[in-house]
């Protein structure tokens, strides 16, 4: 039974990601995405610990000091910070957060939109990736520019709604990333090249 449980969890946290996804214009990150979670060193995992309001992860670390399926799943999913953390060189020789690609932080920010409708239910709020956010802020290994933009996000999203933050992102974020890619640019792209938005941010 929590086989079954377990399956309809991650797939419609999988479905909901990708509806996500799908809205700023990141396909590709949207199919392919937490595709190793139905592998059998995380489902395994899953199965056993499930329960429904929480990450099996979590009570998989409570029972035997170390989350197996966390070290399997954080090391092949390129949307957790995680996977970013290498040491430093020069003065920052210790483990630190890498800068996280602009569309990888995206895909961070609709994983944990998801992660709450999932574990809240009919109880889920705009506001609460932010408050899960802020419980945990100050004990991120994130690179500092990754934090500021997640945080930003989160807060648009608290604040506006979802249609205005996926907008936000997938004219303003998004669309300047590729705009600079196509003509090599490093600096912001200025106006001319972003498609105007119906929506005022």
């Amino acid at each position: 039974m929590k086989a079954i449980l377990h399956f309809c969890t991650i797939t419609r946290h999988k479905i909901l990601v990708m509806e996500e996804c799908f809205k700023v214009g990141l396909y590709r990150q949207g199919l392919l995405h937490d595709l190793s979670k139905y592998s059998w060193t995380e489902f395994k995992v899953g199965c056993k610990y499930y329960q429904g309001n929480r990450s099996p992860n979590n009570a998989e670390r409570e029972d035997t000091g170390c989350s197996r399926a966390w070290l399997h799943h954080k090391g092949r999913n390129k949307h957790h910070y995680e996977y970013w953390i290498d040491y430093g060189i020069g003065a920052d020789r210790g483990m630190t957060g890498m800068k996280m690609p602009v569309r990888y932080v995206v895909e961070m920010f609709l994983d944990r939109i998801a992660a709450s409708k999932i574990y809240k239910g009919e109880s889920y709020s705009d506001s609460d990736p932010l408050a899960y956010f802020q419980e945990g802020k100050g004990e991120y290994m994130m690179h500092p520019e990754t934090e500021a933009l997640l945080e930003k996000l989160l807060r648009m999203l608290a604040d506006k709604g979802e249609d205005v933050t996926f907008a936000y992102i997938r004219y303003k974020i998004l669309k300047s990333r590729r705009a600079r890619k196509r003509t090599g640019q490093r600096k912001p792209v200025r106006h001319g090249l972003i498609p105007r938005c119906r929506h005022r941010f």
